[in-house]
């Protein structure tokens, strides 16, 4: 029973979904620390391409988190390996993110005051953590998303480490398309937050 529930559990992760705990509060209060959510891979086999608006898990296209660190889990050695690579545990080696999709390649962005604008038209954005604004203190653009890439933002705006912070990097701060795993479909734990975000994270 061990061994089919592996199987099933590798199937999924490969065809299907995986799942990814957020690690901190930068999504908040759409994603909380601690949660699970189930990311759609289906979405980019059938033509799926990141649209603003939507929150996606990513690689670390660089250096946008510090090493990890051995925590000392429990869960250890050859069975912790085994458990991530099968997806119950989340992956291990490599620095995943999830941010919601601002603007795609080809498009402008920039802020000013309290106000984000793309394409020159400012955008509405009510899943913002109470309290924070669009800009969050922080001015630039107009920018230019780079052709296959994203800009990416942390909905608790104050609290996020994302494009507007790596805009020396490769990219100019976006995202390579090639580096999202896909949409954020649910969040499938703790049982208190479950919500769904639909097939394409919209």
């Amino acid at each position: 029973m061990v061994v089919l529930g592996l199987a099933a559990a590798l199937f999924i992760k490969t065809c299907l979904f995986q799942v990814f705990t957020i690690p901190s509060g930068s999504m908040e209060n759409t994603l909380r620390i601690g949660d699970r959510v189930a990311v759609n891979k289906l979405a980019p086999l059938f033509g799926w391409k990141p649209q603003a608006g939507q929150p996606v898990v990513f690689k670390d296209p660089g250096a946008w988190l510090p090493p990890q660190a051995d925590t000392g889990n429990a869960v250890s050695g050859a069975v912790g390996d085994v458990l991530s690579f099968v997806g119950v545990l989340p992956p291990k080696g490599d620095n995943y993110l999830v941010k919601r999709v601002i603007a795609t390649g080809g498009q402008t962005v920039q802020c000013r005051g309290t106000t984000l604008r793309v394409d020159g038209r400012s955008v509405s954005e009510p899943y913002l953590h109470p309290g924070d604004d669009s800009c969050a203190g922080l001015d630039f653009g107009p920018v230019t998303v780079p052709k296959g890439y994203v800009w990416v933002e942390g909905d608790h705006r104050s609290d996020s480490a994302d494009s507007r912070y790596h805009r020396e990097g490769p990219g100019g701060g976006a995202v390579p398309v090639t580096n999202v795993v896909g949409p954020a479909s649910a969040v499938v734990w703790p049982l208190n937050h479950l919500d769904w975000f639909g097939w394409a994270g919209t």
